[in-house]
């Protein structure tokens, strides 16, 4: 079995190398959503009546022409979606030694978070 030493001052590399950029996107995705989790229950405190109209008021309100609310929770969602993408596929990479096995969750886990954000999208922007 042949060994892999270092010559001079080259080291190996191996590895996926996303730490530093993951964390600091994860960091900056979970202050998207707790910022939007402040504004949205300002909102509801703020709110008359938490019936369908005064939900659905939260979620579509409009400043100067913009649609803000939808914009607001689209940008909190997708935030979501990348956050999750981060951990689970850290999660596989750690615990799902078979790389077969490891490619499928991943692909799995692309296409279900895909398609909660393309269901969310339908849903909010149909308001």
């Amino acid at each position: 079995m042949a060994t892999q030493e270092r010559i001079g001052t080259r080291r190996l590399v191996v590895g996926a190398h996303y730490g530093s950029r993951d964390f600091l996107i994860q960091r900056m995705t979970a202050i998207i959503m707790a910022v939007y989790t402040l504004i949205l229950l300002i909102g509801a405190v703020f709110t008359s009546s938490l019936d369908f109209n005064g939900w659905r008021h939260l979620f579509t309100f409009h400043f100067i022409g913009i649609p803000l609310g939808q914009l607001l929770a689209t940008l909190a969602f997708l935030s979501l979606a990348w956050h999750a993408w981060i951990g689970v596929r850290d999660i596989w990479m750690d615990y799902a030694k078979p790389t077969g096995v490891r490619l499928l969750l991943e692909v799995l886990t692309v296409l279900w978070l895909a398609g909660s954000v393309i269901f969310f999208a339908k849903i909010l922007w149909s308001l």
